[in-house]
């Protein structure tokens, strides 16, 4: 690959087949970050996730170290901030539309810095009710930030903003609950407890004072008082609005907006169900092999596999459905269990991995492309609940089937549950493409 850019030195066109990959593979990155306002968002999407999806494991080791209860009422409580999370998502979103996002954090940061500045001193049942309560006002970062990134890239640049962000997600799930973790060993649960209250208001404070445009609107009067041209230019004077993506870039071709919601929001959760199984599959399997000193390793392959596959995609020239997506990740799950040996499994995870991040980023792009600028705020927080849901069901899935069969039951079951509905979202969409 050519560096035909002006300017650019004369050894860069004699590069080798490596150089012009690696070239091809970087280079619309960074274009994206190099937009106005992104690569800032990003960092503040990376350090904002990581207490939230610190928390489940913070949780689950207070209840059971510090309170000395077992791991069910560990999970309970876990669970309840889950579930808070997943109902407030939708009006959390819609406050955001309806207010703006800075007023839409208020209650946020007051409530987070609250609620775990006093968990450490509660006992089991009050810390159920913290939970829940810390869970209904989380700061809504997966949906603002996706809300932000549809206005800021313009069209034929968002499946690689999308698929930036899912790696950025992938940094954030593996950072926060191991630096948590290594919190509690070091110091304690209740100071751990602390420091993810003290790290979700410090990251409703940086989102406040970043404020990112959730609508076209804001984008564009923020690039006119910075000087950047006309009110709805974007790069390259390419207008970033809410409409629908150019042609060649829709994630769902033909097919009805309503349609590409419900395929978008069903797919994520599906994706969702097959994660949540596969995190619990994975230690049955290396468990029943006697070799849980893998856990980690293979958990880390499994995310360097999403991040792999999540940067190649974000530079294709065309997307795929999230449904074809969902079916492959299906495909590719079911068979890891197979796997004899830890290393095999390890290789098996990062193959599956591949499709984890492509699928969650093209449920993300189907669902900002089709919906209305007035509502993007709400349905992302839908989005945002339909992964929770999916995590949450995922789980015990996979733990029935392994209770039922063995740990190899758990990817089985997981596979075919996203094969199964991936190929129906198919088929759906092929049915009902261009009518409506």
């Amino acid at each position: 690959m050519l560096d035909d850019r002006p300017g650019a030195p004369a050894g860069r066109a004699r590069r080798g087949p490596r150089g012009g990959v690696l070239a091809g593979v970087v280079t619309p990155y960074r274009a994206v970050l190099s937009l106005p306002g992104v690569a800032a968002l990003e960092a503040v999407a990376v350090l904002a996730r990581m207490p939230q999806l610190a928390l489940g494991i913070v949780l689950v080791l207070h209840v059971v170290e510090t309170l000395g209860r077992g791991y069910g009422e560990a999970a309970l409580v876990a669970a309840v901030a889950t579930v808070g999370a997943a109902v407030s998502g939708p009006w959390r979103g819609r406050a955001v539309d309806r207010v703006g996002l800075r007023r839409a954090l208020v209650p946020s940061v007051l409530a987070q810095g609250a609620v775990w500045g006093v968990a450490p001193w509660l006992d089991y049942p009050m810390l159920l009710v913290a939970a829940a309560v810390g869970g209904l006002l989380a700061l809504p970062v997966f949906p603002v930030v996706r809300q932000s990134l549809t206005v800021l890239v313009p069209a034929g640049q968002r499946r690689t903003a999308f698929a930036l962000d899912s790696v950025g997600v992938e940094l954030s799930f593996v950072l926060g609950p191991a630096l948590a973790t290594v919190l509690v060993v070091r110091a304690s649960s209740g100071a751990t407890l602390l420091a993810v209250g003290a790290a979700s208001v410090l990251s409703g404070l940086l989102l406040m004072a970043l404020d990112p445009p959730v609508t076209a609107a804001a984008a564009a009067r923020r690039r006119g008082a910075a000087g950047g041209g006309a009110a709805g230019g974007g790069a390259g004077g390419e207008a970033v609005s809410a409409a629908a993506p150019v042609p060649g870039h829709e994630p769902l071709p033909g097919v009805p907006p309503t349609l590409a919601l419900a395929l978008g929001l069903g797919c994520a959760a599906v994706v969702s169900v097959v994660l949540g199984a596969t995190d619990v599959a994975l230690v049955a399997v290396l468990r029943e092999q006697g070799e849980s000193g893998w856990i980690a390793a293979a958990l880390a392959l499994w995310a360097a596999g999403s991040v792999v596959g999540g940067l190649v995609y974000g530079v294709l020239p065309r997307g795929a459905s999230p449904a074809v997506l969902l079916a492959g990740l299906g495909l590719l799950t079911a068979p890891v269990g197979l796997a004899g040996t830890p290393l095999l499994l390890c290789a098996a995870l990062f193959g599956a991995g591949l499709l984890c991040a492509p699928a969650i980023s093209a449920t993300v792009e189907a669902v900002s492309s089709a919906a209305a600028e007035e509502r993007r705020g709400q349905l992302m927080g839908w989005h945002g609940s339909a992964i929770t849901v999916g995590t949450a069901v995922g789980a015990p899935l996979a733990g029935f089937a392994i209770d039922a069969a063995g740990g190899w039951a758990g990817f089985a079951a997981a596979g075919a549950v996203g094969a199964l509905a991936g190929a129906g979202g198919v088929l759906l969409a092929r049915s009902r493409r261009g009518r409506g």
